[in-house]
């Protein structure tokens, strides 16, 4: 094998476990296919708009594969689906055009600074645990149409997002079960994918996808997709989250600091703190994980003891009624 045929072919397994360390992320988190494949891309020196466009190509087939899955499962609300895809799609679609009018040298800071936000957001968001508002009542459109606005255009803009700016939304509103936001945000994405992909094709034309980019992060993706729902009961979201907010800031710093073009010691410091940050939310995470596991366990054992108090007063009931 010639080897620019070899180089080809490692390039693309490595792309096939890039897209499926993502969908195993995005599986167990409810976000992140999109930001840590385009981080990725990014890094690999792809251009933002031909990254942003092609993870969101193979989304379509990642974001179907694992709608059937929670639909299945019983995941999904379909009327918070209908009211955020929508108009999360035509965000998407506006977000595609407006990345694919600026210059590649204008877009590489723009994307890496949101990719950089919602990195240090997944940071903050899993080093604590998440409190959730118990206030009854549906959710509303004049709340869901606006959040699947913004996330939509975030997701296409910055390569990624829909899932970092959706899912904690609906999370903090107490209004939903966990898995019934997960799996409805995933739903949605197919949608938001779909926009987002015709907005690059009427932006930058089919030659703005990278075909055998898309081919290699769908079969990652689709391998990975089913193994997700396994991946989640063996790593904590909380520890994963964290994890993976601290990689894409952390790459995503050096294009900004490249763009500022910050010299001396100052981007070695910049690294310095923001790994220091990182281990100390990888440290926060690990305390609010064994905080979690130790409620639960309190609840578990309180919840035992009253089974226990109520099958001997049962057992003391009969035992009288056998005597009179």
């Amino acid at each position: 094998m010639p080897k620019s045929q070899g180089a080809l072919v490692r390039k693309l397994l490595i792309l096939a476990l890039v897209g499926l360390a993502a969908q195993l992320v995005d599986g167990a988190l409810g976000m992140a296919y999109g930001l840590t494949s385009s981080t990725l891309l990014l890094v690999a020196g792809v251009a933002p708009a031909a990254a942003s466009a092609s993870v969101h190509l193979a989304e379509i087939g990642t974001t179907l594969a694992a709608g059937v899955a929670h639909w299945r499962f019983g995941n999904v609300d379909w009327r918070v689906v209908g009211r955020i895809a929508l108009p999360g799609a035509v965000g998407a679609f506006a977000g595609a055009t407006f990345l694919s009018s600026i210059s590649t040298e204008s877009a590489a800071p723009w994307m890496a600074g949101i990719l950089f936000t919602l990195g240090a957001y997944l940071l903050v968001r899993f080093s604590r645990p998440l409190r959730a508002n118990p206030a009854g009542g549906r959710l509303r459109s004049r709340f869901l149409s606006p959040l699947g606005l913004v996330a939509g255009f975030v997701d296409a803009t910055g390569g990624g997002g829909w899932g970092p700016v959706a899912t904690p939304a609906l999370l903090v509103s107490g209004r939903m079960e966990p898995r019934k936001v997960i799996g409805s945000v995933d739903t949605a994405e197919f949608v938001v994918a779909g926009a987002a992909s015709a907005g690059f094709l009427i932006g930058l034309g089919s030659e703005g996808f990278l075909l055998p980019t898309v081919a290699a992060l769908l079969i990652g993706g689709l391998i990975a997709a089913p193994v997700a729902a396994w991946l989640v009961r063996i790593v904590p979201a909380q520890l994963l989250g964290a994890t993976i907010g601290g990689v894409i800031v952390l790459t995503n710093a050096r294009t900004l600091i490249r763009a500022g073009e910050l010299g001396g010691a100052l981007p070695p410091l910049l690294y310095a703190l923001l790994a220091a940050g990182w281990l100390a939310a990888i440290v926060l995470a690990i305390r609010a994980l064994g905080r979690t596991r130790r409620a639960r366990a309190t609840v578990d054992a309180a919840l035992a003891d009253t089974a226990l108090a109520d099958a001997a007063l049962a057992d003391t009931a009969r035992a009288n009624a056998a005597s009179r």
